[in-house]
């Protein structure tokens, strides 16, 4: 009998020891995360890593609930969307084994990590860089494999720009930029679309990177502009398109309040579009309107995360950025697993192949999971092929939905009067 209870307990200590050997089985996906929390986009890159802690969780439930042998952990890092800083820390990133990331966010930042992510094959998740390729440097296609963009680019967002123009009935426009490949872009891509539109572009002025402390020069180009428009067309029929991310507050709130270049309209984009910091300023940006376009896309999943998102204090809700991301991330994962499924270890190659297939498959609900930010597709430079775009602008210190833009019918439809 003590024979058998001796073996009895070799074969619990086998067992035992076998499940513990399991344990550690358990591969830790790590994902790099690279966003803006001190800068010019801290509003969006906090609800990007706020979004990110809620889809963490999610994910680490759903593998246990899959019983996969897996989890899944984020590593943040601060940017401050500096290209030099940016470069800095996916080299740090890359060097504690990670070579997967969320981000970054601007495309200036992307450009400057292209040759080094390109290099070591290291997978990056824009969800908010919106630059057409050629302004990252890229050519063709295969030039940008490692390098995914989870919304949509320029091309559609200057479509809506230009539609809010014609809609308000400008004949005429100073552009004032950041002098980033995002801001040089944006600025680029409009200007022959307004050529073709009649409408007039006066001048184009670039303010520097990293951003300057004060705004006067750039400020006193701005106005010199108007004033000479005002010779030819009504204060109804002008318009300054600000390409910038939050500095846009600053740039307003050291503009004198008898400036002729706060009687004429506003149009932001992207980077200024629901920032908190213009809510700072909003005797001024109120003024102005503060047009901005936003892509806006959400997905049947959404619900569950805003209500998560506002449970846990973080705001009511998610930017959509902060949605591209958490799909990203989901998109990253599910790929991850697949890949070496199938190859029994991880390739970086596959999992480029592989990502544009899992994204379409995961939009389409076949993992059990919904979406957030809507359908991803990607086309074959790797960028989300279509979107829509709100359009929200400030009165009483508030930022209001004015309407939606329409990419398919280049139609704008307005719940609010903006004049």
């Amino acid at each position: 009998m003590k024979g058998v209870k001796l073996l009895l307990l070799a074969l619990l200590a086998i067992v035992f020891l076998s499940g513990c050997a399991e344990e550690r089985k358990v591969e830790e996906i790590k994902i790099g995360v690279l966003v803006d929390l001190s800068g010019p986009l801290t509003t969006y890159g906090t609800s990007i890593k706020n979004t990110l802690s809620i889809a963490e969780e999610d994910i680490n439930q759903y593998l246990k609930a899959k019983d996969l042998p897996y989890t899944v952990k984020f590593y943040v890092e601060d940017t401050k969307v500096e290209p030099k800083i940016t470069l800095e820390k996916v080299q740090s990133l890359y060097a504690k084994g990670i070579n997967l990331i969320v981000g970054p966010m601007g495309s200036g930042e992307v450009r400057n990590i292209k040759d080094f992510v390109t290099a070591n094959k290291i997978i990056i998740v824009s969800p908010s860089s919106t630059a057409v390729p050629k302004l990252l440097g890229v050519t063709k296609p295969e030039e940008k494999k490692f390098i995914f963009r989870f919304v949509a680019l320029d091309d559609f967002q200057t479509e809506a720009i230009v539609a809010e123009l014609k809609a308000l009935g400008i004949k005429a426009v100073v552009i004032t930029h950041i002098g980033n490949a995002w801001g040089r872009g944006l600025s680029e891509v409009i200007a022959t679309k307004l050529e073709k539109e009649g409408i007039e572009l006066k001048a184009s002025i670039e303010y520097p990177e990293p951003l300057p402390a004060d705004y006067s020069p750039y400020i006193a180009k701005i106005e010199e502009n108007v004033v000479e428009l005002m010779k030819k067309y009504s204060e109804k029929e002008i318009a300054v398109l600000a390409f910038s991310y939050e500095e846009a507050s600053v740039i307003l709130a050291q503009t004198k309040s008898d400036s002729k270049a706060l009687s004429v309209i506003w149009l932001g984009c992207d980077g200024t579009a629901l920032s908190g910091k213009l809510l700072e300023v909003c005797e001024k940006s109120s003024k102005v309107k503060m047009l901005s376009t936003l892509f806006e896309s959400k997905g049947k999943g959404y619900s569950e995360l805003e209500s998560k998102y506002r449970q846990r204090g973080y705001g009511d809700a998610p930017y959509q950025y902060a949605m591209n991301a958490y799909d990203a991330a989901w998109v990253l994962v599910l790929s991850y697993i697949e890949v070496v499924k199938e190859k029994g270890k991880y390739d970086p190659d596959e999992m480029a192949t592989k990502i544009p297939v899992v994204a379409e498959k995961f939009s389409k609900g076949e993992y059990g999971v919904e979406t957030v930010s809507g359908y991803i597709k990607l086309n074959e430079w790797n960028d989300r092929a279509s979107g829509d775009f709100a359009i929200y602008y400030i009165k009483d210190c508030s930022w209001k939905l004015a309407g939606i833009w329409n990419s398919v019918e280049n139609k704008i439809t307005w719940f609010e009067s903006v004049r």
